[in-house]
């Protein structure tokens, strides 16, 4: 029976219905990425501009919605938390669609560098209505990338590409840039490379 209760345990853990995969998050304002990022084409360092600078990727200030919201759609009535937050000098309160553990280190910007694109950990991002979780995100998970890198590698100046089409020669790109980008594979699963 423990073992039962403990493969079931272990199970549960890993499932869509304990870590949070693909459940959108209330957010203060209803943002749709399919519409923003999918329909409007706006690159996601618009909004998330730390992402390629720091360990954050950021979330966009409510100055960043107003640069377009205070022409369009300026009185509807889903953005008057914006309009309040512009008001008050308050910001406004995302909540946290994509995170890991307080004891694990990660950094956005290492993983733009080194050619792990957006869409890797967050998913088609354009074709969500609200954000949702695309990936566990779980030590598994992550691990799962830094045993086998490559196939989640690509050129740097193509990790905000989504729906990206590797060439015919991805294999050999691929093996060049783990040098060229100075990755060090037998040192991806290191414990301190996430836990410092």
């Amino acid at each position: 029976m423990t073992v039962i209760l403990c493969v079931a345990g272990t199970a549960w853990l890993r499932s869509g219905f304990a870590n949070g995969v693909g459940e959108a998050i209330a957010q203060p304002v209803p943002f749709s990425h399919k519409h923003h990022v999918g329909e409007l084409g706006i690159d996601c360092r618009y909004c998330h501009n730390g992402v390629e600078t720091s360990a954050s990727a950021g979330l966009p200030a409510t100055e960043v919605c107003m640069t377009c919201h205070s022409q369009l759609y300026t009185n509807a009535a889903m953005l008057a938390p914006v309009r309040k937050s512009l008001v008050s000098g308050k910001p406004l309160h995302w909540q946290r669609v994509n995170s890991v553990p307080d004891f694990v280190f990660f950094n956005h910007s290492i993983h733009v560098a080194k050619g792990v694109a957006c869409e890797t950990c967050h998913g088609e991002v354009d074709e969500m209505p609200l954000m949702e979780k695309a990936h566990s995100l779980s030590m598994e998970w992550c691990l799962g990338c830094h045993r086998d890198l490559e196939p989640n590698l690509r050129p740097p100046q193509d990790v905000f590409l989504l729906h990206w089409k590797p060439p015919d020669d991805i294999e050999d790109i691929r093996r060049k840039l783990v040098g060229v980008l100075g990755i060090h594979p037998e040192t991806m699963t290191d414990c301190y490379v996430c836990h410092r």
